[in-house]
């Protein structure tokens, strides 16, 4: 782990911490809850020999990156972070874009606004708002989406921080199922132990899903403008099936390319869950960096 480069840069009128690796253009991987850059530590030297600079960011608010004074996590302010990292990292046209989780809800947003930025993107595990929508809300969703709720109550960060985060555990057991996230997990905790630092993360939970103002047209389509624009550039998608946060068909999969631009891919993996960039990294790394190297 001491391969990687530790610097801070500022974007988006916050102080990002990163890992970084490797010289060439900028290859950004952006990761989601409850999660840390270092869920990249496989990928980020692959990148590197494959000749890109491969820079892992801690999104708003995860420790030791800042917390935003104007205490924003709406999609579009996170999407624009992603491109003012663009800009603040010395980016250019031959840019890429990977991300996962939380870091890929927003990358539809980064993608969408800035395209002459991105060459390419990847995108694991969460997929276009067409698709996301027919599966957010049926029953056996729902119960998986418990802790987006949860996290709305006030009480949720001193529950959490009972038990040194003992919680995001089985967070991590349920939506890797079989994966010994050991390490990982200490890494996520790092980033959101200080109580400050978790607040600012479940901020992202209770601005985008807002029970007070989900379902309204207003707030549908502010949601459809940001995150269910088409894309232009081509995008690879992966999805674990068996994925324990959010689960997906290979029919609705099939639908996904539809809103991505030409030449992407889907690709499935029946033997991971959630957090396939350290549960399959070999056959991950291999496709993302095949898939970035083309034309």
């Amino acid at each position: 782990m001491s391969q990687f480069q530790t610097g801070t840069v500022r974007a988006n009128d916050v102080d990002f911490s990163y890992l970084a690796i490797g010289k060439g253009p900028l290859a950004l991987c952006m990761h989601g809850f409850p999660d840390s850059p270092w869920t990249y530590r496989h990928l980020l030297p692959e990148l590197a020999a494959a000749g890109f600079r491969a820079v892992a960011p801690f999104m708003r608010g995860f420790a030791p990156t800042s917390v935003p004074a104007d205490w924003r996590y709406d999609l579009r302010t996170i999407g624009a972070d992603f491109n003012a990292l663009h800009a603040a990292l010395g980016g250019d046209a031959r840019s890429v874009l990977i991300a996962h989780d939380w870091g890929a809800v927003a990358a539809y947003a980064a993608l969408a606004d800035s395209p002459a930025n991105w060459r390419r993107a990847v995108i694991c595990n969460i997929p276009p708002m067409p698709v996301f929508g027919q599966v957010a809300f049926t029953y056996a969703q729902l119960k998986r989406f418990f802790y987006i709720w949860f996290f709305q109550l006030d009480c949720a960060e001193d529950v959490l921080l009972n038990g040194d985060l003992e919680f995001l555990r089985d967070l991590w057991a349920d939506w890797s199922p079989g994966y010994e996230a050991g390490v990982d997990l200490e890494h996520a905790k790092a980033c959101l132990r200080e109580p400050a630092h978790l607040k600012a993360a479940l901020g992202y939970y209770r601005t985008v899903m807002n029970p007070h103002r989900f379902g309204q047209p207003d707030y549908v389509q502010a949601q459809a403008e940001v995150w269910g624009r088409p894309l232009t550039m081509p995008t690879l998608y992966f999805h674990g099936m068996r994925d324990g946060c959010l689960a997906i068909t290979r029919e609705l999969a099939a639908q996904i390319p539809a809103s991505l631009g030409a030449g992407s891919e889907v690709e499935l993996l029946d033997d991971a869950g959630h957090f396939l960039l350290v549960e399959q990294p070999a056959r991950v790394n291999r496709r993302i960096v095949e898939f970035l190297q083309r034309a």
